[in-house]
């Protein structure tokens, strides 16, 4: 079974200030794939608190999969896709793309997405948007290669 750890950055839910409304329904996207939850965390929109949970997830090996929530816009906060080059081995751009293309369909601001893919060590990173609905959709994107992409990743 996949293990998939969740990362949602917003500094918003971290201080408190707004409450984690997308929590159950990302758990359920999880075990819709079918997957199990190796860690939920959140974080605020700081490059060294994404950077230190994102490494410490991937080099941990407790997930196959580290998909993070929020962070992909275009706001100053907004650093997630530079903070996943960052720590990434090797970045797939195509499935940013990919989720992009799909979003265009049902709304124009998917043009301001900036969400990548990469793999660090033997875990894929998934960028996904912030909005429950918009992560969902953006991962429905992703979910027919992602046991494929899990095998080649740790060289099965």
């Amino acid at each position: 079974m996949i293990r998939v750890a969740i990362l949602v950055v917003s500094s918003r839910i971290a201080g408190g200030l707004e409450e984690d409304k997308g929590k159950a329904a990302l758990a359920q996207l999880v075990e819709s794939i079918p997957a199990s939850l190796a860690s939920y965390k959140v974080v605020p929109d700081e490059r060294p608190a994404v950077r230190d949970r994102l490494t410490a997830l991937c080099d941990g090996g407790s997930a196959d999969v580290v998909l993070t929530v929020g962070g992909t816009g275009v706001r100053p906060t907004d650093v997630v896709p530079e903070v996943t080059r960052e720590v990434a081995d090797k970045e797939i751009p195509g499935i940013g793309e990919a989720m992009r293309l799909e979003s265009l369909k049902k709304v124009q601001t998917a043009l301001l997405s900036r969400g990548t893919a990469a793999i660090r060590g033997r875990t894929l990173i998934v960028n996904l948007p912030g909005s429950p609905r918009g992560a969902r959709e953006n991962l429905s994107v992703v979910l027919p290669v992602l046991e494929h992409t899990i095998e080649k990743i740790q060289g099965r």
